[in-house]
């Protein structure tokens, strides 16, 4: 009972977000995706997360941000000491909406819709659907807020499989 109550608000929270999603104009996907191609490069900074998880509270993370395929996506690649590889998170335009697809390390792929905050420097995604199963729990919202060009915080939450949320937060300097 308690897995079903658990699929359907995944569920619920996806259809939730498609239809807010699809009221947002398509130049604002265009346009969100233009600031995060701006972040390109190589960045550093520690990890904090809400609760605790020992293995990465506090850790350094590298994060490599490639634009590629001629401009039409941008390459999210994460590294972090002691973490065995690393996840992958593709962004791209589709029919002007900004999407991201998380490669990620619990063996699935959430795909999530992002867009465009009121205060004009965060970008939220949420999570649209996902593939490859939900047995070791799967990446469920990003967002990122752009402080300036050599300064940006990344947030990820995480969804363990008894539905409780872990946050994880990167404050990121771009490495010169």
């Amino acid at each position: 009972m308690k897995a079903v109550r658990i699929l359907l608000t995944i569920a619920l929270t996806a259809l939730v977000s498609t239809l807010a999603m699809a009221a947002q104009p398509p130049e604002d996907g265009k346009t969100a995706f233009a600031d995060l191609k701006a972040l390109g490069g190589l960045w550093e900074g520690p990890v904090t997360t809400t609760p605790p998880q020992a293995e990465v509270e506090g850790q350094l993370a590298t994060v490599s941000l490639r634009v590629t395929s001629r401009g039409h996506a941008l390459m999210h690649d994460m590294k972090m000491e002691g973490i065995p590889d690393n996840p992958i998170t593709m962004f791209y335009v589709d029919e002007g909406s900004l999407l991201l697809t998380h490669y990620c390390d619990a063996g699935n792929r959430p795909r999530m819709q992002g867009r465009a905050a009121a205060d004009g420097k965060t970008i939220e995604f949420e999570l649209l659907d996902l593939t490859g199963g939900d047995h070791h729990g799967h990446m469920h919202r990003a967002q990122f807020t752009l402080v300036d060009a050599d300064h940006h915080v990344e947030e990820w939450t995480y969804m363990l499989p008894n539905g409780q949320p872990v946050r994880a937060r990167l404050d990121l300097r771009r490495v010169q």
